[in-house]
């Protein structure tokens, strides 16, 4: 079994933080009310989130999946990923923001059966995605296709992978603490 370790640099704030990540942290405290502890964290390497923050960004808006696809795919990449942190914050945005179906947020927490045959695809090739490390199987990108999604799709899941490894990858090196507006929504690996 691996050992954890943790990071010990400090959160940032508006005040200490560099060129690029306070903008990214001012952006943040205004479009959501608070910093997120992922964005403080991330603030030790400006470039980290300002590439994060483009990314997610770009994945929200031009993705060409639904907002309750968009949460399927972050939160399949996240469980993947044994990402506490991640899990906890895309489940309270896939049942307050995303209009999610609640049974598949639970499937995917659950390592389920997701009821909802698109969404289903859709989770099940994202993961394939992640533990393929991006080497799907023929007959895996034949049965994502016919299930109502183009290969643009998957570069977008590829874009998804990307952000969601930086946000995963700090969490676990941080072991950042979930934010009171996600603590409900805590999850804990079971596999």
């Amino acid at each position: 079994m691996r050992q954890k370790t943790r990071l010990q640099l400090k959160p940032k704030t508006q005040e200490d933080a560099g060129n690029g990540a306070k903008e990214v942290l001012e952006k943040a405290k205004t479009t959501l009310g608070f910093i997120p502890n992922l964005y403080a964290n991330l603030a030790n390497s400006p470039s980290s989130l300002s590439t994060y923050f483009y990314g997610y960004s770009q994945f929200r808006e031009k993705s060409g999946f639904t907002p309750a696809e968009q949460e399927v795919v972050l939160l399949t990449i996240s469980r993947e990923n044994g990402c506490r942190y991640c899990v906890a914050a895309h489940s309270m945005v896939a049942d307050k923001m995303s209009g999610t179906p609640p049974q598949a947020v639970a499937a995917i927490r659950g390592g389920g059966v997701i009821e909802d045959a698109k969404l289903s695809a859709l989770s099940r090739f994202a993961r394939q995605m992640v533990l393929s490390r991006g080497l799907p199987l023929e007959y895996e990108v034949k049965e994502f296709l016919q299930s109502g999604y183009k290969e643009e799709h998957i570069l977008e899941i590829v874009l998804a992978i990307a952000i969601k490894t930086i946000s995963n990858y700090t969490s676990h090196l941080f072991d950042i603490p979930i934010d009171p507006a996600f603590a409900s929504y805590a999850w804990e690996e079971c596999r």
